[in-house]
């Protein structure tokens, strides 16, 4: 199994020097990766919403060491929303946001992402969206329900991400389903033990199958974070089992993946927001979308033997 393999590469310096140094990387970081600051990735929100796709910003970074940096990712983001007000472009970007980028990590780091990320919220509140908190790996989720929650008594719009992989997500799904949160439901893309996560690929797909009926099923918004056209199908039913309109769920896929099956959702109505991150510390992201698919880790080793 490579996925395992990868994502332990994710977290190697020596791995990121050389996939960093790598003749092909450039090629291959630019189909998933938006640009590196907010004034490239400005005009891709603006193609995107004009093709009738929404939007979810990330910018990316995970390993902070530093109070100092747990500011800049901070103020990052408010400099992104501070442009999305400018050109009017609010309403059809949310932003993801991952807590230990605002210092989850650190010495009461608990507070510390509650006080750098609530900031964020309330800017984009002002300018008419949201902020959705991505799920990371197993030994941080309490701190991020938590601070979910928190953020909801002022902000009941704010999001959070579950994984089907763990086992304890579907018990997460029917509590935050009962209570009416936006709920983003993706596979899970960090290495897990196996005695938190299910490891078989088979025995995932009937979890993500299972959870998504939960939140179909509950008072809250779904979104479907998948490029499986089965998983896709299935979502699709299940909906319409529930009774719910086309504007009450959505689809989520990756900038850079399934782009004509993206616009063909949105042709049928379907809301469909496309993940789309963007910034210079690429390397954990990136490592994690060859983990997901092999075909994606083909495509980065052809293009290394191409131009080396």
């Amino acid at each position: 199994m490579l996925g395992p393999v990868i994502l332990a590469a994710s977290r190697s310096d020596k791995m990121r020097r050389f996939v960093s140094a790598a003749p092909g990387t450039k090629q291959v970081v630019a189909r998933f990766i938006a640009g590196e600051t907010v004034d490239d990735v400005v005009p891709i929100v603006r193609e995107l919403s004009e093709r009738g796709l929404e939007v979810t910003l990330d910018v990316v970074g995970e390993d902070i060491t530093t109070v100092e940096q747990s500011h800049a990712a901070r103020d990052a983001y408010l400099e992104l929303i501070g442009r999305l007000k400018e050109l009017g472009l609010g309403e059809r970007a949310e932003m993801s946001v991952k807590l230990s980028m605002f210092g989850q990590s650190l010495d009461g780091g608990h507070e510390l992402a509650l006080a750098n990320v609530r900031p964020v919220v309330e800017a984009a509140a002002e300018i008419g969206t949201t902020v959705t908190l991505d799920a990371e790996d197993h030994t941080t989720l309490d701190s991020m329900f938590a601070i979910h929650e928190e953020l909801r008594k002022d902000f009941p719009q704010t999001g959070c991400v579950i994984q089907a992989y763990l086992f304890r997500t579907e018990d997460d799904a029917r509590r935050l389903a009962a209570n009416g949160s936006r709920v983003r439901i993706v596979k899970g893309a960090y290495k897990e033990p196996a005695s938190v996560a299910i490891q078989e690929k088979p025995e995932i797909d009937k979890a993500y199958v299972r959870i998504m009926k939960i939140l179909m099923e509950g008072k809250g918004y779904p979104m479907i974070g998948s490029h499986d056209p089965r998983l896709i199908s299935v979502g699709q039913e299940l909906a319409r089992r529930a009774g719910r309109k086309l504007d009450e769920y959505e689809f989520q896929m990756l900038y850079g993946i399934r782009g004509e099956e993206q616009n063909r959702l949105a042709a049928e109505g379907h809301r469909m927001r496309v993940y789309t991150a963007y910034g210079t510390d690429w390397y954990g992201y990136f490592m994690r979308r060859l983990a997901e698919k092999p075909a994606n880790l083909l495509f980065f080793v052809r293009s290394i033997l191409t131009k080396g």
